[in-house]
């Protein structure tokens, strides 16, 4: 690996540049690229499904790529599904509703009220779809019970901790945090902006966002956050180009959502994430337009009860209720 001031170059070898970039992305670069293996894990991969899961679980994910699914999305079915078929040992037509609330209800999975929803989505979506199409001859689609979604207490980052991160960070994270608090993208979504993206509407400059899912949203962007946008990578980092991805991780792609919010987090003070900036954008949203529906659009929301889970009122306005309830002086 030789050096040039803060730029770092990785090289095979043979000499070939493997990356190119500041030094936390060389190290980003290693950490992906160099997995220990464990006992009975196949390099490169989680461990995979018993062969009698394979094929079908193979042939389900092939449904979800022709129903145009995210290939994140399919991903995580894929290991949801192998890890169900490697705990239950058993083939799969040998799966009874007993066996599944078993599994399903195991102390041993560690899992939050969300990841629990998200199991059991994809279990019961695989099953049905495999009594379906055939290939088992019971329904276990509605084997296992409905996990009751929690309502989360919204926690937008304060402006004076998004301030002091935008004061603190170099210009790459600062355009990472600003994009965040003030244009409400994902980590992911943060990734995988390239200068493309950036569109002239009506009104002004509009970025389109590459969502969960693999759905689009467009994002209406100030013109000083706009600017910063249009000047590309070559804006934040010396040996970048203006053009292709905003965040580019010196090897032909973008940074991985992970390190995008591994450094944002770094940035931001204290217990703040880069989760809680996209919860001060859609707080900021509301109290500015009392629009929900229009802060809905803007964060890409399919609920606009999660919406609702993402807006915090302000306290002023919540003494203000209370006050106008008392009693008069």
């Amino acid at each position: 690996m030789s050096r040039r001031g803060d730029v770092f170059t990785l090289r095979d070898e043979l000499g070939h540049v493997l990356i190119k970039g500041l030094l936390e992305e060389v190290e980003a670069y290693l950490l992906a690229h160099t997995e220990q293996r464990r006992p009975g894990r196949r390099p490169g991969g989680r461990a995979a499904a018993p062969g009698e899961w394979a094929v079908m679980i193979n042939d389900y994910l092939t449904s979800l790529t022709a129903a145009g699914q995210a290939p994140q999305t399919i991903e995580l079915r894929r290991n949801q599904l192998r890890k169900m078929a490697r705990d239950l040992r058993c083939a799969p037509y040998h799966v009874t509703a007993e066996t599944l609330m078993q599994w399903f209800g195991d102390p041993r999975h560690k899992w939050s009220s969300e990841m629990r929803r998200s199991y059991g989505g994809a279990v019961s979506r695989f099953f049905g779809w495999a009594y379906k199409t055939k290939r088992l001859p019971d329904y276990l689609g509605d084997a296992l019970p409905k996990v009751r979604q929690q309502r989360g207490v919204p926690r937008p980052a304060p402006d004076h901790a998004w301030l002091a991160a935008l004061g603190a960070a170099d210009a790459r994270v600062r355009l990472m945090l600003r994009l965040a608090g003030e244009a409400g993208l994902r980590r992911a979504e943060v990734a995988r902006v390239h200068s493309q993206d950036l569109v002239e509407g009506v009104g002004g400059a509009q970025l389109l966002v590459h969502g969960k899912g693999g759905k689009q949203r467009v994002v209406p962007l100030s013109d000083s956050l706009a600017a910063e946008v249009r000047r590309g990578a070559a804006g934040h980092t010396s040996w970048a180009l203006a053009t292709g991805w905003l965040f580019p991780d010196g090897f032909g792609g973008h940074l991985s959502p992970m390190w995008v919010g591994e450094l944002v987090a770094r940035a931001l003070p204290e217990h703040w994430t880069m989760h809680t900036l996209r919860h001060r954008f859609a707080s900021r949203a509301y109290r500015g337009s009392r629009n929900l529906r229009a802060v809905q659009v803007l964060l890409g929301h399919e609920s606009i009860a999660t919406t609702e889970r993402y807006t915090a009122v302000n306290d002023d306005e919540v003494r203000a209720a209370a006050m106008a309830a008392t009693l008069a002086d």
